[in-house]
């Protein structure tokens, strides 16, 4: 079947449509059984037990069928790391230079990429994609809708991370190119220096004030790293291994940084420590073959253990490398794995969009957030369940 694309305005829905009669998870309270939505202009007006289809409204059968927030992804790489696709399709590392904070994953992201369709058919209706882990500082990641042929009108928030780099993987491609880092005390210099710097840069136009002549020389390395200094976006730190952990959090405590913990591959062996912390985790991709060292006590018991732990946990398919589609089930695996059912669907919607910093447009199902729904035949982290209707921004994207 060939990609299609329903060309949607810029604007928000502005149907009113009322989903009654299904079982309706809202992520924020109780379960609501033959509940309601009530959708108005793109947005959720009411959700509640029963609601009178008001005049004029579509409305949507769900019965015997359940109804969620759409699917959050909290750290992929769609549109960037393309389908079957080499490296035409491939920009999701730029593997020349260890350093590259300027940069921006709204310049790389294909929205006609197959995985975006994929995505929203199976309910994943937004993400957060940018640059990979081969740099120590990779740039800016955004979060965005899985449905428009523009990325400038896909956006949710721009930026909302920077991505930086711990362990196996800036080492190996520097080292390759006999550059530094190729030992993990590189890596942390490297991202001590860039902040160093950075923070001193900040220092100075503040101490320029409106006095151009004092300004520094212009630094757009420094200049993308100081929302970082403001907190005003987190460092989005790649860190599998128990050390790198540990290093990523003395760094952003040295210089007073966010972070969050992405991948947190042995977060479960050190999960008191990361709840001391007060830092969230993005867990996974938790499916497939521990390709290398770090890999080395992956397994899908990590969400649950630091979600019983307190830690506030997301889950990822970290896509392309498990495919963005699939985000329900590796939820599904976790709870294969021990960990409650709730919380494992509260990892695909409403933690990744608290760690994301954008719980007040999706992630549950409450009045005044982006009507950003999927109605599902059985249970979506079991692999029998299909959506049966998908929604974002109140338009049908996809119906089975």
């Amino acid at each position: 079947m060939p990609n299609t694309y329903k060309v949607l305005d810029k604007r928000r829905s502005t149907k009113l449509i009322l989903i009654q009669n299904g079982k309706i998870y809202t992520m924020i309270g109780p379960v609501l059984e033959n509940g309601c939505v009530l959708i108005n202009g793109g947005k959720i007006a009411e959700v509640a037990k029963h609601i009178d289809a008001p005049t004029g409204a579509e409305v949507i059968d769900a019965g015997g069928r359940s109804v969620y927030p759409g699917f959050v992804e909290a750290h992929c790489h769609v549109g960037m790391w393309e389908s079957s696709i080499g490296f035409e399709g491939d920009d999701t590392n730029e593997m020349t230079a260890p350093v590259t904070a300027h940069l921006r994953a709204i310049d790389a992201i294909n929205p006609m990429d197959i995985a975006f369709r994929e995505a929203r058919d199976a309910g994943v209706t937004s993400c957060a994609t940018g640059p990979g882990s081969a740099n120590v500082i990779g740039g800016t990641f955004v979060a965005m809708k899985t449905h428009g042929v523009c990325v400038d009108e896909m956006i949710i928030k721009d930026p909302i991370a920077m991505k930086c780099a711990f362990g196996e993987n800036p080492k190996r491609v520097y080292h390759a190119q006999k550059k530094m880092p190729s030992t993990r005390m590189g890596t942390a210099a490297i991202i001590r220096e860039a902040l160093m710097k950075a923070k001193r840069y900040m220092e100075a136009i503040e101490r320029a004030s409106d006095d151009a002549s004092k300004l520094p020389a212009f630094d757009m390395q420094s200049e993308a790293l100081i929302p970082v200094l403001r907190k005003e976006i987190p460092l989005k730190a790649h860190a599998h291994r128990t050390d790198d952990i540990f290093t990523s959090i003395r760094i952003a405590k040295e210089f007073n940084v966010r972070i969050t913990l992405e991948h947190c591959t042995e977060g479960h062996l050190i999960a008191d420590y990361i709840k001391k912390e007060n830092l969230p985790a993005v867990v996974g991709p938790s499916f497939g073959h521990r390709s290398k060292f770090e890999l080395a006590n992956k397994t899908f018991d990590t969400p649950g253990v630091l979600d019983r732990a307190g830690v506030l946990v997301a889950i990822t398919t970290d896509s392309a490398v498990v495919p963005l589609s699939s985000l329900p089930l590796m939820a599904g695996m976790a709870v294969a794995a021990g960990m409650d059912e709730m919380a494992a669907l509260r990892a695909i919607t409403i933690n990744p969009a608290k760690i994301l910093g954008f719980d007040d447009r999706v992630g549950s199902l409450e009045a005044g957030k982006d009507a950003d729904v999927v109605i599902f035949d059985g249970s979506p982290l079991e692999i029998s369940g299909k959506a049966w209707k998908v929604l974002i921004d109140g338009n049908v994207v996809f119906e089975r």
